[in-house]
């Protein structure tokens, strides 16, 4: 869909973005090829955005994420203190013995981003990091995020109805997640927390443990933001023995 901005300052920001999933710093023609610009034009953007610390060159001539985007990001942290509500309940989710957790949130139609994680205290992990953008309509994050967006569909009412999503196997055959939504002023989602792994550690004693944990540091976090947990609490089972294993979704 055409942006409603400035063409110029959507180009530059397109420029950005073209870093977002790239592991290691670019040449002159491979950003040509994923912005899908002339040269030229990407020269004229990318000496601004160097002088503003956006992007350095290498010695070798590629390209790569500059000081800028990291000062911004601290400033961010520094101004938004959601850091300090969700990391900590992420360590004691681990601490509690439970897969690595994360925090998401909506990017954009189709993705999500992860904003803070911790890995689990497992030798084997799966492959999720903070900053990586995913798919909302795979792994049980996103579907969280999708059902509380209101997205239709009998798997979505089945998530609005028991506040979890379960997936085996949807972006890696080898991982499975468990997400749960929080919710901030006037109920709406603000995110989903999640607890992903190896599928083979998702048994049937483990999701039962894990659900429960989950909730209950959603119920947490979620009274932390404002918000109402009059779901979370009915999800809550009165004993980790009573938690039924959540729906299994395959792709």
């Amino acid at each position: 869909m055409p942006s409603s901005g400035v063409a110029a300052v959507d180009r530059a920001l397109s420029i950005l973005a073209a870093f977002e999933d790239a592991p290691e710093p670019m040449t002159l023609a491979e950003l040509a090829r994923r912005t899908k610009m002339y040269k030229s034009t990407l020269l004229r953007l990318m000496t601004s955005l160097q002088e503003f610390g956006y992007l350095v060159q290498f010695a070798d001539g590629r390209y790569h994420l500059g000081p800028t985007p990291f000062r911004l990001g601290a400033v961010y942290q520094r101004s938004n203190n959601l850091h300090d509500r969700v990391v900590p309940l992420l360590r004691q989710l681990v601490a509690d013995g439970t897969e690595s957790p994360s925090y998401h949130v909506r990017h954009d139609a189709k993705r999500r981003l992860c904003v803070f994680r911790v890995d689990s205290q497992h030798s084997t992990l799966d492959r999720v990091e903070a900053g990586m953008l995913l798919p909302l309509d795979r792994g049980a994050a996103g579907r969280v995020i999708l059902a509380f967006d209101g997205e239709k569909g009998e798997g979505y009412d089945e998530i609005r109805k028991d506040c979890i999503a379960m997936s085996f196997g949807e972006r890696d055959p080898d991982c499975a997640g468990l997400a749960c939504p929080v919710f901030g002023p006037a109920g709406k989602c603000v995110g989903a927390l999640s607890l992903s792994g190896p599928k083979l550690r998702f048994t049937r004693d483990n999701i039962k443990a894990m659900t429960s944990l989950l909730l209950k540091a959603a119920i947490r976090l979620t009274r932390t933001l404002g918000g109402p947990t009059e779901l979370l609490d009915n999800a809550l089972p009165a004993s980790a023995e009573d938690v039924r294993p959540a729906r299994r979704v395959r792709r």
